[in-house]
């Protein structure tokens, strides 16, 4: 949906984000590497550090980690007028119904609108967004939180028969939240969501013996890739990210080479630099915790995001282009904020 179709203004007001202190760096994986499964290609070039939570840490316990700056700043009294709450998380460990009840539960809200979005996949900030704007201006919803939770790469990527694929070393978790009011504040100016249902299913759960990921079998489950596959996903990341945020500054009127930010998921540094490089921007207009935190699939964008406010990286009246894919390329998104300072 176009800006013009939206008439309330609703404003991305706040982000806050968690990493886990177990920080793990990159020898970790080398040790137990397999060297008939090394790989040169570039969605496999390994960040020096990523976090992994701890043992029995959960989805609700990373959300509520990821929230408490907020409420440091804000206060607790935000919370009651949180009539939407959007949670996407990439390990769900309630199974069927997903995380956002506990979460809910443990923030002592009980939300009208209350939805577990398992599709968004990188970009599923993004996605909440725009599904949590449509809510907003087109009901008496007050306020709107969106949680993203990273936590597969410490439960999934450091099984015994997982941790030794060049893919292991890439994830790392987190969380991530931010806030959306009725306001022209910090207003979303336009956004942009484009599913490519023709690649749905093309990123897939394997084991060896091949089973289904819910029947019981002695090989570890693992994100299958072959050769070709990688490069089909290169090229389609490479190209659909810039599409759908060309799409949005076309809309509101901004050069993508004007941006003041750009923030994206962050698979590898490849996608990194040839998404700014499409989009023509300078590295220091492109921030990103790669190095630090590897793949934070669906935390990456506000985590990253954060992690700049904090650095003084975003001043006020700063247009900021939030923009992403997910999975093998079957959905992408991307929003334009003009952030109003924290």
């Amino acid at each position: 949906m176009s800006a013009a179709t939206i008439t309330q203004p609703i404003s991305l007001v706040d982000v806050s984000s968690y990493l886990p202190k177990n920080r793990v760096t990159a020898d970790y994986f080398t040790r137990y590497a397999d060297p008939e499964d090394v790989t040169t290609s570039a969605m496999f070039k390994a960040p020096p550090f990523r976090h992994h939570i701890a043992p029995g840490e959960t989805p609700a316990d990373m959300a509520e980690q990821a929230i408490a700056p907020m409420l440091e700043r804000r206060g607790s009294d935000f919370l009651a007028e949180v009539d939407v709450l959007i949670v996407h998380t990439q390990l769900p460990e309630t199974g069927i119904v997903g995380n956002g009840g506990e979460i809910a539960a443990r923030l002592g809200i009980t939300p009208e609108w209350l939805i577990d979005l398992h599709n968004g996949g990188c970009a599923a900030f993004v996605y909440a967004m725009k599904i949590a704007r449509q809510i907003l201006a087109s009901s008496d919803a007050r306020s709107a939180l969106i949680i993203t939770v990273q936590n597969a790469a410490g439960q999934i990527f450091t099984q015994e028969q997982v941790r030794v694929k060049p893919q292991a070393a890439i994830p790392g978790d987190g969380a991530g939240v931010g806030l959306l009011v009725k306001s022209d504040e910090s207003p979303i100016l336009d956004l942009e969501a484009r599913h490519l249902p023709e690649f749905a299913g093309q990123m897939t759960v394997i084991a060896d013996p091949p089973r289904k990921y819910w029947e019981a079998g002695a090989g570890e489950m693992h994100v299958g890739f072959t050769e070709s596959q990688i490069a089909k996903v290169l090229a389609r990341g490479n190209r659909i990210v810039p599409e759908v945020a060309h799409a949005v500054c076309g809309r509101i009127g901004v050069r993508s080479s004007d941006l003041d930010l750009l923030v994206t998921n962050q698979p590898n540094r490849a996608f990194l630099r040839n998404w700014r490089d499409a989009l023509m921007l300078p590295a220091e207009r492109h921030p990103d915790t790669f190095d630090e935190c590897g793949n934070l699939f669906g935390a990456g964008i506000p985590v990253t995001f954060d992690h700049a406010v904090l650095a003084g990286k975003v001043p006020p009246g700063s247009v900021v282009m939030l923009a992403g894919f997910a999975h093998a390329g079957d959905f992408a998104a991307a929003a334009a904020v003009r952030w109003g300072g924290r």
